[in-house]
């Protein structure tokens, strides 16, 4: 499918998450020019990496839920799906921004008072998208409740699974207030991404489960198509398992790439 067909059917499945997935790009390419504009650091990196990187994140996570709450048969669902979606992304970008601005860390911050309150407000946000989410996986398991059959809608079931229980590295982080595991956070890292290259990171983890919900349904789609479908559950525990050793390898303070 041709990005221009694609976003124009994005648009009309659902122009409220279309929108502001398009203000996240906006908000990326702002990030991106203050990144060269501003050298202030903030756990060792320039304070603008993290927005531009949520940002990115965030409109493909907008884009995602765009295309597939379609599916759902309620627009009532879709409404309120939507909306919540939104609001709490919302919330926890504009708090990230607001904390590049000053210099300060968004996550895992609680120096003061102020840096406490933003980090339990981004908290609270976060869990309500992911009761959110798993309300979308729970109408995705009733095939009654959407238009999909057949691959299609047992990829999509995965890949809200997979989003789901990306929340778990979150909460691991949350928990021991850090990404890290062997070493302090913002020591060094991989280029943009930061991973720690010198002890274990569970932002790993967090991105290749959370991610789930993109490369699932692409692989059905462009790969299996209309193979039998123990191609797809096969595929489906494959990355199951390796996201799991993912969490292994992160939790016993191993990089995923070392680099001296």
């Amino acid at each position: 499918m041709r990005i221009s067909n694609f976003l124009t059917s994005l648009q009309k499945r659902n122009p409220l998450l279309f929108t502001f997935g398009v203000l996240h790009f906006g908000l990326f390419v702002i990030c991106l020019l203050l990144f060269f504009y501003d050298d202030t650091l903030v756990s060792g990196i320039n304070a603008w990496i993290k927005p531009m990187k949520f940002s990115l994140s965030i409109t493909i996570y907008l884009f995602t839920f765009a295309w597939c709450l379609h599916y759902l048969t309620s627009e009532r669902s879709k409404k309120i799906i939507s909306w919540v979606v939104l609001i709490t992304m919302l919330v926890e970008i504009i708090i990230i921004v607001f904390q590049a601005a000053r210099g300060e860390r968004s996550h895992f911050n609680i120096t003061t008072i102020p840096n406490a309150i933003l980090f339990s407000t981004m908290g609270i946000f976060i869990g309500i998208n992911t009761v959110i989410n798993l309300y979308t996986l729970f109408l995705f398991l009733m095939p009654e409740k959407t238009t999909l059959k057949g691959n299609n809608l047992v990829a999509w079931q995965f890949a809200l699974l997979f989003f789901c229980l990306g929340s778990i590295s979150g909460g691991i982080m949350s928990s021991q207030l850090a990404h890290s595991v062997g070493s302090a956070d913002g020591g060094a890292g991989l280029l943009f991404l930061n991973w720690n290259t010198l002890a274990g990171d569970v932002r790993v983890p967090h991105f290749f489960t959370l991610h789930g919900l993109q490369l699932i349904p692409l692989v059905q789609y462009y790969i299996i198509k209309d193979k039998p479908k123990a191609i797809l559950f096969t595929f489906a525990l494959l990355y199951l398992a390796f996201c799991v050793y993912l969490h292994q390898q992160a939790l016993s303070g191993i990089p995923f790439i070392k680099i001296n």
